[in-house]
This record gives structure tokens, sequence and C-alpha cells, in this order.
């Protein structure tokens, strides 16, 4: 039966279609009308409703469609859920490209273009193994979903919408079609993003004993995160997937609202911090133990006025290995590489982040890729990596499926 499904996987189709998906610009632009991901969307949703998959389009928000296609087999199995999103972080200058950021070119066995690596190859990919599946005239004993949303290089609005919207529903497991390096990743870290607005007074610079310098405060409060990055470390030790957590301010800007001059005290300073997590880490921990630093900092300074807000929080996940999807996925890989598999962990959050905490879906996290490639100039994906990544997502299915008895 998987010969079957194999021998129908056309590479040629798979390499066009990432072409013709990498050259529809997708960056989410909200100051352009075409800034998002409308046309990528409706191609994708066209492509899927000429294949003949019952197909349907959501606004998760405005102008920016979600896109999901359903094929239902024969019987009544399981639901196996394949994720890959449909924007594309920004091209930065085109100066900066040796090849045209949205021209797919081939050179080399490669396809060159913002999004080929993360993660329009990816979603070829899963497309064109569903259709090899559908197309072999093996009866197959569950239900596949196409699953397609918006900004997942955001907030992830696409895919909350798409759960809350109850569209994950009698889901059993989800594939995230991401550039892993056809690694087979189990666990992703969690995220933080918390932003902390220091309140001062403005004055001259000569003259700062006539105000409050929020710039020196908000810098012990930086310092302060520096330490707890380290007592961190230090009581979770590193993960052998994850590595260690992190907690880093990425952005220090003072005035928060306004222009800076250097001979003026600003009258505010802001500090944004992504913290990424490990399983073995509690978030709310971690925000109680960021609260108290801010405490004891007012403690020591009746001038220190803060105010602490969490505006984003992703959960670090874990899948077991004896999870089905897990297992199927571990055979899918032996039988076409005769190689046991390469395990390993997402080093970020992805959509399937809530599909594992909002719906409750296991997750495996695999596809074409360089890890390191994705957002750099020049991205890039190999075609035989990702002809690979192909034949993965379809005998992944057939295993979840069928179990030992797929490559009867």
């Amino acid at each position: 039966m998987l010969e079957d499904v194999l021998g129908r996987i056309d590479r040629d189709e798979l390499v066009r279609l990432t072409q013709e998906l990498v050259r529809i610009p997708s960056v989410y632009r909200p100051e352009e009308p075409e800034g998002n991901e409308n046309n990528v969307a409706r191609f994708v949703a066209d492509y899927l409703r000429d294949a003949g998959f019952e197909t349907r389009m959501e606004e998760a928000a405005p102008g920016r469609p979600n896109v999901w296609a359903v094929w239902e087999g024969d019987g009544t199995g399981r639901t196996l859920l394949f994720e890959a999103h449909t924007d594309v972080v920004t091209e930065g200058s085109a100066q900066e490209w040796d090849h045209p950021p949205f021209g797919a070119q081939r050179d080399g066995g490669r396809i060159y273009g913002r999004g080929a690596c993360d993660t329009k190859g990816n979603l070829a990919a899963a497309v064109v193994a569903v259709l090899a599946i559908r197309d072999s005239g093996v009866a197959f004993p569950g239900t596949l979903v196409l699953c397609h949303p918006v900004d997942e290089e955001g907030m992830m609005v696409g895919i909350k919408a798409f759960i809350q919207n109850g569209h994950a529903c009698g889901v059993d497991a989800a594939v995230i079609c991401e550039p892993e390096e056809n690694q087979i990743c189990t666990r992703q870290k969690g995220a933080l993003r918390v932003e902390v607005s220091v309140r001062g007074r403005m004055a001259h610079g000569a003259m700062p004993l006539s105000g409050v310098n929020p710039v020196t405060r908000a810098a012990r409060f930086v310092v302060a995160v520096e330490e707890l990055e380290r007592e961190e470390i230090g009581r979770h030790g590193e993960d052998p997937f994850l590595g260690y957590p992190s907690l880093t301010p990425t952005i220090l800007m003072g005035p928060e609202l306004g222009e800076p001059q250097i001979n003026v005290i600003p009258a505010s300073a802001y500090v944004a911090l992504d913290i990424r997590t490990i399983p073995a880490q509690s978030h709310e921990d971690l925000v109680e133990r960021l609260r108290n630093i801010l405490a004891r900092l007012a403690a020591d300074d009746p001038d220190f006025d803060a105010t602490f807000e969490v505006i984003e929080e992703r959960p670090p996940t874990e899948t077991p290995k004896d999870e089905p999807l897990v297992s199927a996925m571990t055979r899918a890989t032996t039988y076409l590489t005769g190689e046991e598999p390469r395990y390993n962990g997402v080093p970020g959050a992805t959509d399937g982040t809530f599909l594992h905490a909002l719906a409750g879906i296991p997750i495996v996290t695999t596809g074409a890729g360089n890890r390191e490639i994705p957002h750099h100039a020049d991205e890039w994906v190999d075609e035989e990596e990702l002809l690979a990544s192909c034949k993965l997502y379809a005998a992944t299915a057939m295993y979840y499926a069928y179990g030992e008895e797929a490559h009867v």
C-alpha cells in the first residue's frame, strides 16, 4: 500500500507548487491594502478546490483568511491534520539578496525565496502528500485535514481563530510542517512576551536632580532580569532537545513615546522581554518572580514607578514518544531512510503550540529546511529534502492510519 502512495508523489508538481506559493508575497504589512496573506490564501483555496477537496475560507482578522480542506477516506478511522502557515516574514532589503526575494528561482538543486523554507515548501509538500494518498486508489481508513492559517509569524491569530471557531474539534493529532531538517521534533519551547513601562519626570540633562530618570531605573530592571536568567538556568539546567531557557531584553527605549533628545531626561522608558521556556519551568512562577523584582526595586527607591504586562503567553509543549503519531513518524522515517530517526525540539513556538495548549491535540513538528535558514536573506529549500518531507508526510499518515500494515 505505502509504495502505491509514494509512487503517486509528483516531484515536478511539488517544485512547481512551491514556486507558485513563493512568488506571492504574503508579508503582513497593515499599511498596504494588499499587505497580508489574502492573495496566497485565495491561491491555496483555488488550488485545493480544483483538486477536488472540500475547502473553506474564513477570516481570522479583516483581510486575513484561514484556509483549510478536508478529505475523508474510507471508514471511521482517526483524523490527522497537517498545518502549514501562509504568512512569511519581511524580505528586508532586496539588495541583501543574490536571488530575487519573491522570484522562486531554482539554482543548484535549491529553490530560493522568502518562505521557500519557512514554510511554503512544506505547505506544498503536505498538499502533494495528501493528493498522493487520495489518488493512489488505496483505501484510507481515516480523515486528513490540510490547515493553512495566517499570522504564524505574528501573534498567531489564525490558528487561535481556527481553534476558537471549533474547526479543530475531532482532530486526533497534527503534523506541524516547519523547517526542521526532517527531524522528529516532539518538544517546543514556550514563550512569554512581557512589556514594562517605567515612569519618570522630564528634566534638562544638565540638571538631572530636577527630574526622575526612568532610563537608569529601567536599566536596573534589565540587570535584575539577567540575574534571574542565570538563576533559572541553574535551577533547570539544559533540556536535551531545547537547550537552556532564556530571558532576553529585546527593547530598551526612552522615551516610550515621542522623540528622544540627548539633553533631555525622558518622561518614561520601555522594556520588552522575549522569554523562552522549557517544559520544566512554570510560567506562573516566572511572572511572579518578575513582579517581585519590580516590587524590590520600588522598595529600594521611592521614585521607582513601573507597570508590568504579559502581552502573550505560549506554553512549552511535549509529546511522549509512545504517542501514536510519534510512533507512526518513527516507522515512516525508518522505512524511508533505513535509519533510526533523529529526535529534536523546536527552539521557538509554532502554531502547534496552540493546537496543543488550547485544543489538547498531540503534535509533532517536522519538515524540509535548514533550521538556521528561516528569516535570512537568500532563504532557500533543497529540492531533494523537500521531496523527502513530502514522502515523510505521506508515509506518516499511512502508518498513523494502518500501523505496521501500512507497508504491506
